[in-house]
């Protein structure tokens, strides 16, 4: 049984959960910007329910949706919103992508997604991780299709993709009229290739300002810029 994973102001369990608490979650939840205050965010494909929980620690949104077609996440997800301090402002939708923007006609001010994105043609006996983990269960198109449809004229959405899906994730991105506002592309060490790359989208054509991010030096030798990042969150920084 796995076990539960305590932040500073929150507890995520993810004993039913295929994906568990990863430091993609964590980046996103952590480095999406809030600078609009948004009243409304939506995160597609919650998991645990941990990026809505850390941006529900962030910042005033009332409303803070979350979507999670699989069972068992989606009730862990609702567990861990009741058992947060922000219960009041969290709330999951058990189901697709499709489902929700065929029946929702509200308009979010922030959407955040770390979407499935493993394309290696190889799947595992677990279809519940596989579904987690591969584009084939919510494809890039899919999900920019659906943020343009969901988000508001003057909303944002922020998203964490492989570094080698970049290039390709932007271009479909300006298909659907958004572009990158800010990008970080981030590496494990110093001496790493970059292996992810967070990306802030809108509506609005501007210069794309690109950060990079380092998060060790050296095995759990944290850099300044990860703890100034994440220190609201885990325990130990």
């Amino acid at each position: 049984m796995s076990k539960p994973f305590q932040f500073k102001q929150f507890t995520i369990q993810q004993d039913r959960t295929a994906m568990k608490v990863g430091t993609d979650g964590v980046l996103l939840g952590a480095w999406a910007s809030i600078e609009n205050n948004p009243f409304s965010i939506l995160d597609i494909g919650t998991g645990t329910g941990l990026i809505a929980l850390q941006l529900a620690q962030r910042c005033h949104a009332e409303v803070i949706d979350a979507l999670e077609i699989d069972d068992d996440a989606y009730e862990q997800a609702v567990e861990n919103f009741e058992n947060s301090p922000w219960s009041d402002r969290l709330f999951c939708y058990h189901a697709g992508l499709d489902e929700f923007v065929a029946e929702i006609e509200d308009k979010y001010d922030l959407i955040v997604s770390n979407p499935p994105f493993y394309t290696e043609n190889y799947k595992t006996e677990n279809t519940q991780r596989d579904t987690a983990r591969f584009t084939d269960a919510l494809p890039f198109e899919e999900l920019l299709a659906s943020v343009a449809h969901l988000l508001e004229p003057t909303g944002e959405f922020q998203t964490i993709i492989p570094y080698k899906e970049y290039e390709y994730f932007v271009n479909l991105a300006k298909i659907n009229a958004l572009f990158p506002q800010k990008t970080c592309h981030v590496k494990g060490n110093p001496e790493a290739d970059f292996k992810r790359s967070l990306i802030s989208f809108s509506f609005k054509k501007t210069t794309n300002n690109v950060e990079e991010l380092v998060i060790e030096t050296a095995r759990h030798q944290y850099t300044d810029d990860y703890i100034s990042l994440t220190k609201a969150f885990y325990l130990k920084l």
